[in-house]
């Protein structure tokens, strides 16, 4: 897994052919259309601005035309600093598919909660930049810029509702807490230039190859950039601003923080660690072991005692970014072809969790109590089975999406004979399946109370839960499919 991934691409220099635009195609259809929407939102009436994200939409389905393009090649674009690999498009493709649902349930968010602003959907875009950019990074600077890109959007959208103290609050950790993470990865990034004398991935990576005696300032800089990835991965101990952070932001966002987010700096992780630091893979893997211990741990742990449903989802991510950690830690194929596999996975539950708890709020998410899920599974039958096959799904109950991401990235651990990893993971996810069925025990066993405001499905709303649902049943019960395309991606 060393420099030898690197082989095969061919460096040409800094030249006009070097560029390939293709590979950023993506990147630049989006920033065109975000920057679009920018401009007109001043000259659309306010009423009418949450129809803008209909044209977010038209640029995330273009985007997607433009990874089509290049699925299959394998080079080097962009003056050699971005990956054009099938670990790049599965990632791409992946994040377009997230930031399409969240575009979908946010234009119903905004609908309900009367926030007719249409930079939203600019950030929205925004932010989906950043991640592809990190997905295919191949220099840290550009893994930086791309990390910052989704970092200053996800900042001022997690405050979006700036009249609720409690988005403002969130805006407000999420930013200071988010610079301080971020002080730490450029810090990291300066130590390895400084160790290396490159920041692009591959010459980092020959560097480390010809010089078995790795120096202080290298280890000291690999360190620190596990610090900045542990904070935007929700990591423990950098875990503790996420609870406070996904209760306060629109729900939307909280979707975008858990799944997207986290997916990109984890993916992104993933390559740094696999193709440029195989070498120091007893160093790395002697820090993120106690670290995925700790996250299992905390995040199952603290989730049962939680009664709002968006902390103990909060709570649930941070477990969850603990099982794929321990994908990462295998550092072996099969792991990383769990990681795509349980990031997709995730995704769907998480999302059509989100969904449903979105619903349920109604305007302001005043609903959004475990005891105000009281019979909603006699009184909305759609909600209540939509919503029990997510939180199963999430238990890692079998003939679902996360048993099955589960079994490949616990297998990994198990090919790499780390069994004490194992067993922690095991039995973190049993304490796990209380709080997921106590949400369902009080749906169909709790006291229905008399609703003050009664909850609406839109049309939109119905079509993308049931595609979550069939999707989670999908993968729990036929997996080949995702698998295959899985492993092609993590051959890098």
């Amino acid at each position: 897994m060393g420099s030898s991934r690197f082989a095969n691409l061919k460096f040409t220099g800094w030249s006009t052919v070097d560029i390939n635009y293709t590979a950023v195609l993506p990147e630049i259809i989006l920033s065109l259309v975000g920057i679009s929407i920018m401009l007109l939102t001043p000259f659309v009436p306010r009423e009418r601005q949450t129809h803008l994200g209909y044209l977010a939409l038209a640029g995330l389905v273009l985007a997607f035309f433009g990874v089509a393009m290049g699925w299959g090649q394998t080079d080097l674009a962009f003056f050699e600093m971005i990956f054009q690999d099938d670990f790049g498009q599965f990632c791409k493709t992946f994040f377009l598919f997230v930031s399409t649902v969240i575009l979908l349930i946010s234009m119903n968010y905004l609908e309900q909660e009367k926030l007719f602003q249409g930079e939203f959907f600019a950030l929205l875009l925004f932010a989906t930049v950043g991640m592809l950019f990190m997905a295919t990074s191949a220099d840290l600077i550009m893994t930086f810029v791309g990390l910052e890109v989704l970092s200053i959007s996800t900042y001022v959208l997690a405050g979006f509702k700036e009249r609720e103290r409690k988005s403002s609050e969130a805006a407000w950790k999420y930013f200071l807490l988010g610079s301080f993470s971020t002080a730490f990865l450029l810090y990291g990034i300066a130590f390895v230039y400084g160790a290396t004398g490159s920041t692009k991935y591959s010459k980092i990576a020959e560097a480390i190859q010809a010089s078995p005696d790795y120096s202080l300032i290298l280890l000291v800089g690999v360190g620190l950039m596990l610090v900045g990835f542990g904070f935007k991965v929700s990591l423990a101990p950098f875990h503790a601003w996420t609870p406070d952070v996904y209760e306060g932001a629109p729900i939307p966002i909280m979707a975008l923080l858990a799944v997207a987010s986290k997916g990109a700096a984890l993916l992104a992780l993933a390559r740094i660690l696999y193709q440029v630091l195989p070498d120091l893979s007893q160093q790395w893997q002697t820090i993120l072991w106690p670290s995925a211990v700790l996250t299992m741990a905390i995040g199952n742990i603290a989730a049962l005692t939680q009664s709002n449903i968006k902390r103990m989802l909060a709570y649930s991510s941070i477990a969850h970014a603990g099982y794929l950690l321990v994908g990462l830690t295998a550092h072996n194929s099969l792991g990383t072809q769990g990681i795509l596999f349980y990031l997709v996975a995730y995704a769907l539950m998480t999302l059509g969790a989100l969904t449903v708890v979105q619903i349920v709020g109604r305007r302001e998410e005043q609903y959004t109590t475990i005891e105000d899920y009281n019979g909603l599974g006699y009184r909305y039958p759609f909600l209540g089975i939509a919503l029990s096959v997510f939180l199963i799904s999430l238990a890692g109950i079998p003939a679902t999406a996360g048993f099955m991401g589960k079994l490949f990235v616990f297998s990994a651990a198990v090919q790499s004979q780390m069994y004490g990893l194992v067993v922690i993971a095991l039995v973190t996810s049993a304490i796990g399946i209380y709080y997921y069925l106590r949400v369902i025990v009080s749906m169909y066993m709790g006291e229905f109370k008399k609703e003050e405001i009664p909850i609406t499905i839109s049309m939109p709303m119905r079509i993308i839960l049931t595609l979550m649902v069939l999707g989670t049943l999908y993968l729990g019960i036929l997996p080949g499919i995702l698998l295959n395309l899985a492993e092609e991606a993590a051959s890098f």
